[in-house]
């Protein structure tokens, strides 16, 4: 695949999910590390939270830099992927709202729609094996 067959928006898409997950990882290990410092600090259960926290920000920004590279080499698992991700967004920004946690995540929310959208499109699902 050359980069002139792969679209804009997936190549686009593919930049972003990279820069997320380098970011992802390095919060995560930041707060992974710093877990045991805030248990010393402000006591056990806050480290814990820390430390949990920041293993599940890692795994977020591994999941982030595989479909980065899925989608710069058009996998088709990317695709399936991708959706996940979005729809799992979507799904915690809906969670968000009902436990009254307010719009604070409506932008990720909305740019997870547009995601869906666009990786819904015919062309695109081509590109992956999908039709």
């Amino acid at each position: 695949m050359t980069t002139s067959a792969r679209p804009t928006g997936i190549t686009i898409l593919a930049a972003v999910s990279a820069i997320w997950g380098v970011f992802a990882i390095i919060v995560g290990l930041l707060a992974f590390g710093l877990g045991g410092v805030i248990a010393v600090a402000a006591g056990a259960g806050l480290g814990a939270l820390a430390v949990v926290s920041g293993l599940a920000t890692l795994v977020t920004g591994v999941l982030a830099l595989a479909l980065s590279w899925g989608f710069w080499t058009l996998k088709p698992w990317a695709w399936i992927l991708g959706v996940a991700l979005a729809i799992i967004q979507i799904v915690l920004f809906v969670l968000s709202l009902v436990g009254g946690g307010g719009f604070y995540g409506i932008l990720p929310a909305a740019l997870a729609v547009v995601i869906i959208y666009y990786l819904m499109r015919p062309e695109i699902q081509a590109l992956f094996g999908r039709k």
